[in-house]
């Protein structure tokens, strides 16, 4: 499938999960990401949907979702719109359904950030224009499709490369593992006993492997899915949601930081990621992040030009 062919089947796509986008689409979003980061970066001008109106509905905090879309929208000549639970009548017990078949008379796109996935998929169905998914419990596909172009932009390559994860299988994991499955990326994940990632999602990424040859590997020594990696990756031990459990998640995570000890196993040339926000001295240590491999800053500007480009290509 040649680009233009990928950009027409594009248009009016809902971005919920990358599972539902082919190899050849995902690398398309990618490649669009670092084209439109180089006309940012040259000053041209990219009003690619100038006119047009985003619906931004938050009902979680956010820092790097909030500013990157906001701002990539008007980057792209377009206006944002901010809607957190309280200023709209979905948190006050309106239907999904009715909050999404309202908000498409008026906008051409929605992005939500929520708690429960189903949340998404049922704004979708409910909404006429696309949708995009900007994180909920179960997978953040923006981040992750950001990091596969942060990953390109250093290495060069992604097709052969080994990503490790260690920490908590949650969200993030889920979403890097299924842009794994389709890019070709060996992808090899430890938690401790009880938090591994979620069985389906593993079995989606291991079958979606199978068209690119990436191995998908989960276990629970951290040395073990260290060995030989190119790319290192952590997250918070208590995402947004599991704040209760921040004491006990201490405990069982305790043999699971990211430190200097445990990347000397990794390659030499090894990066670092983390998609923020971080607890230096928890899930990693200060040497790490903030050492000569960490290309966290990388990771959260690329989040306005992966977004940017989901964006362009499905609004």
């Amino acid at each position: 499938m040649v680009d233009n062919e990928i950009a027409l089947g594009l248009k009016g796509r809902d971005f919920l999960a990358l599972v539902d986008y082919s190899p050849a689409e995902v690398e398309y979003l990618i490649e669009l990401a670092i084209d439109l980061k180089a006309k940012q970066k040259a000053g041209e001008q990219h009003h690619l949907l100038k006119g047009k109106s985003l619906g931004m509905i938050f009902e979680k905090s956010s820092t790097r979702t909030r500013v990157s879309f906001e701002v990539g929208m008007y980057q792209l000549g377009g206006q944002a719109l901010f809607l957190s639970k309280n200023d709209i009548q979905l948190g006050r017990g309106e239907t999904i359904w009715d909050t999404a078949q309202t908000m498409s008379r008026y906008l051409d796109g929605i992005m939500i950030r929520t708690f429960g996935h189903r949340n998404v998929v049922d704004l979708a169905r409910g909404a006429t224009v696309p949708v995009i998914n900007g994180l909920t419990d179960l997978s953040h596909p923006c981040q992750a499709l950001t990091d596969y172009m942060t990953i390109l932009e250093h290495k060069g390559k992604l097709k052969g490369l080994k990503m490790t994860y260690i920490g908590d299988g949650n969200n993030m994991v889920h979403s890097l593992m299924v842009g794994a499955s389709k890019l070709g990326v060996d992808i090899s994940v430890a938690t401790p006993v009880g938090y591994e990632p979620d069985a389906e999602m593993v079995k989606i990424a291991v079958e979606n492997a199978k068209a690119t040859g990436a191995k998908i590997h989960v276990c629970h020594d951290p040395r073990e899915a260290m060995e030989g990696a190119d790319v290192v990756y952590t997250d918070v031990w208590a995402s947004m949601g599991f704040e209760a459990e921040q004491a006990k998640r201490a405990e069982a995570f305790r043999d699971f930081q990211v430190n200097e000890a445990l990347m000397q196993v990794a390659k030499s040339d090894y990066l670092f990621m983390h998609c923020l926000p971080a607890h230096r001295g928890e899930e990693v240590s200060e040497g790490v992040i903030d050492g000569k491999h960490s290309i966290i800053f990388d990771q959260a500007e690329n989040r306005l030009h992966a977004q940017k480009a989901i964006m362009a290509a499905i609004m």
